[in-house]
């Protein structure tokens, strides 16, 4: 019978290991790629220890008018719209060519939204939320991921007929009133709006806030993940990501079972077609992923809270595939999750940045209310 310690050890050992391992190869290859998963392995010790989540921060507005959080993302946005203005207005860093994160508004796009809320709520968690729960050592969630990457394989193979519905050109603000202007707007109006309502914000917890072992303060969390979202941009030439390697994985996974991409439209183009080509290390978006979820383990770790639980009711279960089913699908349709769609497209000051949190938020009303049919506790 195996001792407690030596249970302990080996995460410890496996984790320590693939980091140093993935780490050294990267280097090997390309000082960008092991730079870009040094960011991903920073984003998912930041998401753990701040406890930084968008599912549950919705889930808490919804049913309880809690906005703690809600703040914390909107002083979030500010900082990330203001860092990413003067570098998207050069197009460029150090002959690095930049380009923020922008996507056409319209039926599909707010559609994806709205399945993406109900599905990040039957889930438990977002895209981000699920790879740092992942890495937390969360068996459910694995199995949300697997769900989250069939539903965006699937979608691919649908978006000819979904694009064919009413869609319009991205709008970006940078552009039509000038980066300056739209930024600093932007930024004022959400500072404004984290400040008003600071009197009917809940308390944070009481507790010692540790480096290492964590926890660390929302607010923390909240500039971390502006500067290191800024950091992906000089480094990987558009903001952060997460689903497109999700959608990736799930193709590869068919082609590997005898799916033939050539017949689709969708992995036919050039990118995707390269894509599925490559090895998952050559993606950058793959990269960080695997980073988030290294990052999180890590800081799991650290904090003595990596602790699998292996008993999942069935009707969670059928809950954690079916979110992770809807997720995938809608963050196909809609151009990304909350953190590709939301995150880096408000701070890329893209209209649809803002529709998808609004078609999100109503789609997480929905989700909230289906979770006690699963056996999800509110």
């Amino acid at each position: 019978m195996r001792q407690r310690g030596d249970l302990h050890a080996l995460p410890i050992f496996a984790t320590a290991t693939i980091t140093i391992g993935l780490s050294g190869y990267l280097a090997a290859v390309s000082a960008r790629l092991a730079a870009l998963f040094i960011v991903g392995l920073l984003l998912g010790i930041t998401l753990y220890h701040s406890s930084f989540g968008f599912a549950g921060a919705y889930r808490r507005l919804i049913l309880h008018g809690e906005l703690r959080a809600i703040r914390a993302q909107m002083i979030m946005l500010a900082v990330a719209s203001l860092a990413f203005a003067p570098l998207l207005a050069a197009g460029e860093f150090g002959g690095q060519m930049l380009s923020g994160a922008y996507a056409p508004v319209g039926v599909p796009m707010f559609f994806g939204a709205f399945l993406f809320g109900i599905g990040m709520q039957l889930a438990g968690g977002c895209g981000s939320g699920t790879l740092y729960a992942v890495g937390g050592g969360s068996p459910r969630m694995l199995l949300v991921l697997a769900a989250f990457c069939g539903g965006g394989f699937w979608a691919s193979l649908h978006l000819g007929a979904w694009q064919s519905l009413p869609e319009w050109e991205p709008v970006v603000f940078g552009e039509h009133f000038g980066w300056g202007v739209a930024a600093s707007l932007q930024a004022a109006l959400l500072g404004v709006a984290a400040w008003g309502l600071r009197r009917n914000d809940c308390p944070a917890p009481a507790g010692k806030f540790h480096l290492w072992r964590g926890p660390w303060p929302l607010l923390a969390g909240a500039l971390l993940l502006a500067l290191l979202n800024l950091a992906t941009l000089l480094l990987a030439g558009h903001p952060w990501s997460i689903t497109w390697a999700f959608t990736l994985w799930g193709a590869k996974v068919s082609q590997a079972l005898g799916w033939i991409p050539a017949a689709d439209s969708f992995w036919s183009q050039p990118f995707q077609r390269s894509a599925l080509e490559s090895g998952i290390l050559a993606d950058v978006t793959s990269i960080m992923d695997i980073g988030l979820m290294l990052g999180a383990a890590i800081a799991a770790l650290l904090a003595g809270r990596f602790a699998p639980v292996w008993r999942i009711p069935a009707r969670s279960l059928c809950a954690a595939l079916l979110g992770g089913l809807a997720m995938g699908y809608g963050a196909r349709l809609s151009y990304g999750c909350n953190i590709g769609a939301f995150f880096s497209g408000v701070a890329s000051t893209s209209l649809h940045g803002w529709l998808w949190i609004i078609a999100a938020l109503m789609g997480s009303w929905i989700g909230v209310r289906l979770r006690p049919h699963f056996g999800l506790a509110n």
